[in-house]
């Protein structure tokens, strides 16, 4: 029988990522998110079966690429690109039937290494079998470099973000109780402060100005006072400043659900097994895009130091109270 599975147009909504790479937007969801909404419907296939598949096909483009021959590095290529629909499709099955796990999170890492790996030994050592030209064994060495650079580097500005946001939280919260500490008096510390006081008279005050305050209560609650408005901690500011097309550049990007970062591991990871193989340039395309991948993850490093320095800014203006006149002045993006 059946799943109850929306409309296709819903499972793109539910399905497909707000930002992706530019190959998975263009050349993968097309392809993806029909047969996910026809696994999901169809089938029980779970997420974590996908993920296998997408390994079994991967090592399958490594067997073909291993051929050395031109013939072999198209059907390589082909199945490489299948591989990697494969492990498109899990993630979505997994946000559409609610079946995602950590494990499963866990197993689509590992076997994304595993399959680049692996593909990377089999074109690079079949290239060097066929011609026994050197190079393909050091493209192989960078291969395997790059595409763990990538990650780890990814993994490490993760984790740096998530601490600056983690600090400024800690601040703001702790200036928000500050701010209430003030305006809160206990009677322990009035008293500790002035031992002569009237207990009495002040006890008495209290509840006059309580029968007082009670009787505007009913008023006071048919009045919804309005939300505070959240304070905004811009941490690219300065970027954004030495670059300001790039704010153009990026809304022109996200309106098609396209990334900034245009060369990352996957694109760099077509390069090297569909591009290449399939124009039987494999170093060309390896170069190429080794180059470009290089270039991008220095231009996210140099974005994260100029995010540190606006980062360390905003705690000198904790320092100085001074953060929401800031706030006012210009830090009306958030970070």
């Amino acid at each position: 029988m059946p799943r109850d599975i929306p409309s296709l147009p819903e499972v793109r909504r539910i399905t497909q990522k707000k930002r992706d790479a530019w190959w998975t937007v263009m050349l993968v969801d097309p392809i993806a998110t029909p047969l996910v909404r026809v696994t999901a419907r169809w089938t029980r296939i779970t997420p974590n079966q996908i993920t296998w598949g997408a390994l079994i096909l991967g090592l399958g483009a490594a067997g073909c690429f291993a051929m050395g021959d031109w013939r072999w590095l198209i059907a390589g290529a082909l199945i490489y690109h299948l591989s990697f629909v494969l492990d498109c499709m899990d993630g979505k099955v997994a946000r559409l039937t609610g079946q995602g796990s950590v494990f499963g999170a866990w197993l689509d890492y590992i076997f994304d290494r595993v399959r680049v790996m692996a593909c990377a030994v089999a074109l690079m050592g079949g290239q060097f079998h066929r011609t026994g030209d050197l190079i393909y064994v050091w493209l192989a060495v960078a291969v395997v470099f790059l595409d763990g650079l990538r990650y780890i580097n990814s993994l490490e500005i993760f984790k740096t973000r998530h601490t600056m946001r983690k600090q400024i939280k800690a601040r703001m919260r702790a200036a928000r109780r500050a701010q209430n500490a003030d305006d809160i008096a206990f009677m322990e510390d009035l008293l500790r402060a002035n031992p002569s006081a009237d207990i009495e008279q002040d006890l008495h005050g209290a509840a006059a100005a309580t029968e007082e305050h009670d009787g505007d209560t009913q008023s006071q609650l048919q009045e919804v006072e309005p939300a505070p408005r959240p304070k905004v901690v811009d941490l690219h500011q300065e970027f954004r400043s030495r670059f300001p097309v790039y704010l153009r550049f990026r809304s022109f990007l996200l309106r098609h659900r396209i990334r900034t970062h245009l060369v990352s591991g996957i694109e760099f990871q077509m390069a090297v097994f569909i591009v290449g193989p399939l124009l039987d340039q494999v170093i060309g395309a390896t170069v190429v895009a080794g180059v470009l991948l290089l270039v991008f993850e220095l231009a996210i490093v140099y974005k994260l130091l100029l995010s540190t320095r606006d980062f360390g800014r905003t705690l000198e203006a904790f320092e100085r109270g001074t953060v929401d006149e800031e706030n006012e002045k210009g830090l009306s993006t958030a970070a």
